[in-house]
């Protein structure tokens, strides 16, 4: 039977409960202990996928096809696993299952409560999880802050799992934060102290406290802590802000978390074996150079939005033994009267991230023109692809008009269009093309000597493709498609040929990329860019040859 740690948070959001999840599974799964995770969500949305990423950040896709929050990313980076929809418990999830019950006779006529028939469905869903997963622990976290009034069925249904099985097998841990008072210059204990007196009211008492801050945390405050909060002194542990958050792992282990947890829960142990993680964290601190990466987007103001592509990039970078540093432009900022080339000067690579909607698109079309012409080393992921395409056929091809159908229905040269299986669909969410998907290589593509195999699986999050009627004149103008899905409908990877490295991949290379295992893709563009660092590579235009011109044209027309 599994074991369960249910973590919570209190105070404020945002604090990095996601994170600290994410390092305590990496410190058990380092024993030889089977982990898995689960986050409770506590909007009423199904899923984010319909959700704005201002609101909610990324939206992360699993390996079979769930729309999930982006502490999923977080949790599959840490401890390398691959994690299914059933780690994503939400609200909208779980009244609609009992709802549909209901409707369909199961309660026999019974009325229908918060508790017991949503607090059960809850539990069912955790049980689920772990059952599928097979973990020896499976470590739950509770979104929100403990007096939310939406959290309460989610705490209520944690707080029953004891019961059910037993203090041995669950160990509660809460996460505060420890404010800095700037008039008094001291860190502050009473919103842990509340923040723990309303979790013990609901009837759970932490096992552990980790305590955020920005501040080393005096041996007083611990013991103040631990003695207001019934909490053993050891397991009052503090998380201070760190340089990167690859740092909270060892931090945890440094302050004897992961062997107190191995203890309470009598959990059979090896040994952590976090020497290769501690030397990945050193390469992170002594890097051997920067590269300057500008990434060109529309949520700019929400860097969340984008959380899996900036942690992929600097993977490939650490991988290299450099940092990134990285350009947040937005592409509105591109469409200005008389262009805004000025923004893009200067930077060692181009990455545009996918995204949905008109709004920003010709500013991205214009960061892939100038990544074209000045040779800078480029990568697009998803639109990012869709981008490279569009300006593609018309600064290549001439096609001026040249657009997807996603944001002109009636352009005469719809060279992204909707995928077929996508049409007159009446539901938004949950319906694109989503999860893992078969792409086979092709033999002299960057994409073939960045993988080194010729088929991989990678996760997919879009309705729109590259229109294949214009497979041949792009490939005549110097287009070369690296990657196909395996019965060569599907376009999955898209390359310049005479490039030093521009590329773009349908579906999202950013979402399997992990820590000391950089994905191929990221790890051949952050290369190039390094390759290319150093030299001032001129400003060179593409100009097919005689022959290729006459046909080429003629082709686009047709």
């Amino acid at each position: 039977m599994a074991k369960y740690i249910f973590v919570s948070g209190g105070v404020v959001s945002s604090v990095g409960k996601g994170i600290a999840v994410a390092s305590i599974g990496r410190l058990l799964k380092s024993r030889g202990i089977r982990v898995s995770v689960v986050k409770l969500d506590p909007y009423i949305n199904v899923d984010p996928g319909t959700m704005n990423p201002y609101q909610h950040g990324e939206v992360f896709v699993t390996d079979d096809g769930a729309e999930t929050d982006l502490d999923l990313g977080h949790y599959e980076r840490f401890i390398d696993l691959s994690l299914s929809r059933m780690s994503n418990v939400t609200t909208g999830q779980v009244y609609s299952a009992v709802i549909a019950r209901e409707r369909h006779g199961d309660f026999l006529g019974g009325t229908i409560q918060v508790i017991p028939h949503i607090t059960n469905e809850i539990k069912d869903r955790i049980g689920r999880a772990a059952k599928q997963s097979g973990a020896d622990v499976v470590i739950v976290e509770t979104g929100g802050t403990v007096g939310d009034i939406e959290c309460l069925p989610f705490l209520e249904a944690v707080r029953q799992m004891h019961l059910d099985l037993g203090r041995e097998n669950t160990f509660y841990i809460h996460l505060t934060l420890l404010p800095y008072v700037g008039a008094s210059k001291e860190l502050k204990t009473k919103p842990t102290q509340h923040s723990v007196k309303e979790l013990r009211s609901i009837g759970i008492q932490p096992d552990a406290i980790l305590c955020r801050s920005d501040y080393p945390v005096p041996p007083e405050l611990i013991d103040k802590i631990a003695l207001f909060c019934d909490v053993e002194r050891r397991a009052v542990v503090p998380v201070p802000t760190v340089d990167t958050i690859y740092q909270v792992p060892l931090l945890l282990e440094e302050a004897g978390l992961g062997e107190y947890i191995v203890e309470r829960l009598h959990l059979e142990a090896g040994e952590p074996a976090l020497g290769d993680w501690r030397d990945f964290v050193e390469r992170i601190e002594h890097p051997q150079g920067t590269i300057r990466v500008g990434l060109v987007g529309k949520y700019m103001e929400l860097q969340d939005a984008y959380i899996s592509v900036r942690e992929a990039l600097y993977h490939a970078g650490w991988a290299h033994q450099r940092s990134i540093e990285i350009e947040w432009i937005d592409s509105q900022d591109l469409e200005v009267e008389g262009g805004g080339d000025h923004l893009l000067e200067g930077l060692d690579g181009i990455c545009v991230p996918g995204g949905f909607g008109h709004r920003g698109i010709e500013g991205m079309i214009a960061a892939a023109r100038y990544a074209r012409e000045h040779r800078v080393p480029y990568l697009g992921l998803c639109l990012g692809m869709q981008i490279m395409a569009i300006e593609f056929a018309r600064n290549v091809l001439g096609l001026e008009d040249a657009n997807s159908t996603e944001f002109n229905m009636f352009s005469p040269h719809p060279v992204i269009d909707l995928l077929p299986e996508q049409r007159d669909l009446p539901d938004k969410g949950g319906t694109m093309r989503l999860g893992l998907y078969p792409c086979q290589l092709q033999p002299g593509s960057l994409a073939l000597e960045a993988y080194g195999e010729p088929i991989l699986f990678e996760r997919h999050r879009h309705r729109f493709e590259f229109n294949n009627e214009y497979r041949r004149p792009f490939e005549l103008a110097g287009m070369r498609f690296g990657g196909l899905s395996p019965d060569g409908r599907l376009v999955e990877i898209a390359e310049v040929a005479n490039h030093p490295w521009m590329a773009g991949s349908q579906f999202h290379p950013e979402f399997r990329s992990r820590p000391d295992r950089p994905h191929p893709l990221f790890r051949g563009f952050i290369g190039a860019c390094v390759a290319l660092q150093s030299t001032a590579a001129p400003v060179v235009e593409f100009e097919p040859n005689e022959s290729e011109t006459e046909t080429t044209a003629t082709a686009a027309q047709s």
